[in-house]
């Protein structure tokens, strides 16, 4: 080929720090907002954020010229700095340290955009724990 082609999925999960619940639905729209503007702002394509109290869930197309620690730590970084000077909370808001990220194949794309776009129902029947830990199984991590 005479140029690079890429085209890789990918569905991030971060909590807050101590999974705290700090996200909650007055203010889950503006921060799920920043989260996705500073995904495209290091040039990601967000597909569907959404997520709980405690944590969030992205679906984006990984551009080529970043790595996955780059770009988390971007958007990690810069919506935290952010939500720090706005008036949603009383407290120091701070994602964790670490984060989740799969790779979702083509075909499944559909299916992530709907388990991300219904985390309400989901966290009905599992933690945040017990999703982590299900993932990390699945990808054979745990």
């Amino acid at each position: 080929m005479s140029h690079s082609l890429s085209k890789v999925w990918i569905h991030a999960i971060f909590g807050t720090k101590d999974k705290q619940p700090l996200i909650d639905k007055d203010n889950s729209f503006p921060i799920h907002r920043r989260i996705a503007e500073q995904f495209e702002k290091i040039g990601c394509q967000v597909q569907i954020i959404n997520g709980i109290p405690d944590h969030v869930h992205v679906l984006f197309l990984m551009p080529i010229d970043k790595s996955i620690a780059e770009i988390m730590k971007a958007v990690k970084g810069g919506s935290s700095h952010w939500l720090n000077r706005q008036d949603f909370m009383k407290t120091k808001f701070a994602w964790q340290i670490g984060y989740g990220v799969f790779s979702v194949s083509e075909s499944q794309v559909e299916a992530v955009e709907e388990y991300i776009k219904n985390q309400i129902e989901h966290h009905r029947k599992r933690t945040y724990q017990e999703e982590v830990d299900l993932f990390l199984k699945n990808y054979g991590l745990g």
